[in-house]
């Protein structure tokens, strides 16, 4: 059976093969630790999956449900918008529910593009911008993001390429791999040059609440709604990546517009889902916090352990990843993650797969227990 020609060139998700190669590995017995992939160990709230349980065992919750998702839901990610972003947002009109913000990237790029339109892309970023954008026909154009620039974008140089073709930018702050925060005046800046070239802004925001203080949300500037949609999720900020649950913020005419793609491709989440969801964006500021310092004490291993690869890594990164240039020995991070990992049973993450920016980079999740980093440590001290 022939494929269609939207999939060429675009091959299987990197980490699904590599978690294939580390499943033959040790089903041999090498009992490799994976450092690779940022799915959160900690579980959710308590009164999170209490929430899940009661309501689930309710006779009345296993119907279909809207398209839009329960307004309980809605009215829960509003007043989370406005407790911690100051950001206010119509839950009626303003904010979709989505089954994790990763297909909602796919639900954007069916919504806006036609074959031939462009889309700027971080390089380094997220692999799934480039691959929603071929799946939907458009154009990837990439736009480097360069350490000594603070990984911030080159609007002077992008407004040189020519932005006729267009429709969307992709940014990503605290931008995943690099963990870099943004300032006010980078947000500013981004929805300037949105409203300029009348381009489309897609922030894609799940890590704001990881190691950093201040959350913020591209929303917050001012007229932002007139060219940002904004994805966000419980995935990192909640421990819930396996629950499936994002959102997509931004003008009723946005909402309403991708509303009519995403309502021919799925339902409604699971009532009780969306019900222990309300009540995770609920949570205080203790609950943050208290995930914030597992994090701090993993992230210290992770630096002891690029400190003996030597690496060189900003200690100021935000998110559930540190991310660090190799030593000048190492052709790529390609080479660097398979020396590690034949030689030391440890995977991390190559930082080309995150773009041709990413070439001489790694990345290192914090979703591992101290004792596993430390055992990670050992281990590559012993390397040959």
């Amino acid at each position: 059976m022939e494929i269609a020609k939207r999939l060429e060139g675009i091959g299987e998700y990197y980490f699904s093969q590599k978690l294939r190669e580390i499943e033959t590995l040790n089903k041999d017995g090498r009992d490799i630790i994976n450092l690779g992939i940022g799915s959160p160990d900690l579980p959710p709230h308590p009164d999170v999956i209490k929430t899940l349980q009661e309501e689930a065992a309710k006779p009345t919750v296993h119907a279909y449900q809207g398209y839009k998702g329960s307004p309980v839901l809605r009215k829960a990610i509003a007043d989370w918008y406005a407790k911690w972003y100051q950001v206010e947002l119509n839950p009626d009109t303003e904010i979709l529910p989505l089954i994790g913000s990763k297909e909602g990237i796919l639900h954007i790029c069916m919504t806006y593009l036609d074959k031939g339109d462009e889309v700027l892309v971080p390089d380094p970023g997220y692999p799934t911008y480039s691959s929603a954008v071929k799946l939907a026909g458009g154009k990837c154009v990439g736009y480097k993001l360069q350490e000594k620039n603070n990984y911030e974008p080159d609007f002077e140089q992008l407004e040189k390429t020519g932005l006729k073709k267009v429709k969307i930018l992709f940014v990503n702050y605290p931008q995943m791999p690099t963990g870099q925060l943004p300032t006010k005046e980078l947000f500013e800046k981004v929805v300037a040059f949105g409203r300029k070239h009348k381009i489309l802004i897609v922030h894609d925001n799940p890590y704001s609440f990881i190691l950093n203080d201040n959350p913020s949300s591209l929303l917050q500037v001012e007229g932002a709604k007139d060219c940002v949609i904004e994805l966000n999720s419980l995935s990192k900020s909640h421990n819930m990546a396996g629950w499936r649950v994002g959102m997509l913020c931004g003008a009723k005419d946005r909402i309403a517009e991708v509303l009519r793609f995403k309502s021919n491709m799925d339902s409604g989440m699971f009532l009780p889902v969306q019900l222990a969801a309300a009540r995770a964006l609920s949570l205080g500021k203790e609950w943050q916090e208290q995930v914030n310092s597992v994090y701090k004490k993993r992230r210290e291993k992770v630096f002891e352990l690029l400190e003996l690869l030597d690496c060189a890594f900003s200690k100021k990164q935000a998110g559930l990843f540190v991310w660090a240039r190799i030593p000048s020995a190492y052709k790529d991070g390609y080479v660097l993650s398979d020396e590690v990992l034949y030689k030391s049973n440890v995977f991390i993450t190559p930082g080309g797969i995150f773009g041709k920016a990413g070439k001489n980079y790694i990345r290192i999740s914090l979703c591992s227990t101290e004792e596993k980093m430390e055992e990670a440590i050992k281990r590559i001290k012993l390397r040959g």
